[in-house]
C-alpha cells in the first residue's frame, strides 16, 4: 500500500504590526515640535521637507531630533498627503506612539493635592477640531486635567494633537467609562461642578464662583449637556448671546468660561 506524504503548512502566527505600522502619525510644525520636547511618547521616525534653505522652526526641530537620536528622512509631499490623510502637515510629520492618557485615580490624585484644582469634563464631543482647541484653552489656563469619556467622543487623536497646536502633550487626561460616575468622586472632594448650556435656570456665567475647586462641563455639538450630566452638575451657566446664533462653537465657549476661572482667581 502506497503511503502518501502528508505536507505540513505552516500556520500563520498573529504578531502585532511591524514597527513600520506602530503609532500615530502626528502632524504639522508646533504639534510635532510639542511632541518631541514633552518626550511622553515613544518616537519611532519623522519625516521632513527635502534638505536645502530650512525655515527656523524646520532648522530647530532637525537639531532636536538628532539630539534625542530619532530617526528622521527627507519625504516629498505625496508622501505626507497619504500619511497624514490629507491634514495641514506643513511639510513635517512624526511617528509616535499613542497618546499616554492617565488613569482617573490620578486625577482624585491631583485635586486632593491641589484646594484650587480646576477639572475640565468634554461631554462626548466628537470633534478633533473641538477637542483640541479646549486642550488648547485648558494648557493655557493652567487647568489640572480634562477628563473624556472612552465612548462616541474624540479622544486626543493627531486630528486634536494639530488643532491643539501641541498643547496636549503638555496636559493630563483620563477617560473614563461613566462621566458621571466620575463628576460625582470629585464632588465627594469638594469640587463644585458647573455645566455649560443654555437652558432656562443658566446662570450668567459671570454670576458664578469658579474659586476653590472646581469643574468645569462643557458639552457635545448640537445636544449640549447630556441629561444625568446636567443633573450632577451643581450649577449650570450660560453665556450672553446678542446675535441670531443661539449657541457658540463648544470649544469657544469652553474657552470663555476658562478664562473667567482665571480672572476671579487673579483678583
Amino acid at each position: 500500500m502506497r503511503r502518501e506524504r502528508s505536507v505540513r503548512h505552516p500556520q500563520k502566527q498573529k504578531r502585532g504590526a511591524p514597527p513600520a505600522e506602530r503609532g500615530d502619525w502626528i502632524y504639522g510644525r508646533r504639534p510635532v515640535m510639542e511632541v518631541v520636547k514633552a518626550g511622553k511618547r515613544h518616537l519611532y521616525e519623522a519625516l521632513l521637507p527635502p534638505p536645502g534653505r530650512d525655515a527656523p522652526e524646520i532648522a530647530e526641530l532637525r537639531t532636536l531630533l538628532q539630539t534625542q537620536g530619532v530617526p528622521f528622512r527627507a519625504a516629498e509631499r505625496v508622501e505626507l498627503d497619504e500619511r497624514c490623510a490629507g491634514g495641514n502637515h506643513q511639510g513635517v510629520a512624526l511617528r509616535a506612539g499613542g497618546f499616554p492618557y492617565i488613569s482617573f485615580d490620578q486625577v482624585v490624585h491631583d485635586v486632593k493635592a491641589n484646594a484650587d484644582a480646576v477639572v475640565l469634563f468634554l461631554d462626548h464631543i466628537e470633534d478633533p477640531q473641538n477637542v483640541g482647541s479646549l486642550l488648547r484653552t485648558a494648557d493655557a489656563t493652567g487647568v489640572t486635567a480634562v477628563v473624556l469619556p472612552e465612548d462616541r467622543a474624540a479622544g486626543v487623536t493627531p486630528a486634536a494633537v494639530r488643532a491643539s497646536a501641541g498643547a496636549s502633550e503638555h496636559l493630563r487626561v483620563a477617560k473614563v467609562v461613566n462621566l458621571v460616575r466620575a463628576m460625582q468622586e470629585l464632588k465627594e472632594l469638594g469640587v463644585w461642578m458647573t455645566g455649560l448650556d443654555m437652558r432656562p435656570q443658566a446662570k450668567p456665567y459671570t454670576a458664578l464662583d469658579f474659586t476653590g475647586r472646581t469643574g468645569l462641563v462643557v458639552g457635545s455639538e448640537g445636544r449640549g449637556l447630556s441629561r444625568l450630566v446636567s443633573e450632577t452638575c451643581d450649577f449650570i451657566a450660560c453665556l450672553p448671546m446678542k446675535g441670531s446664533v443661539a449657541s457658540l462653537n463648544a470649544g469657544v465657549a469652553g474657552a470663555v468660561a476658562l478664562y473667567e476661572i482665571v480672572r476671579q482667581r487673579a483678583r
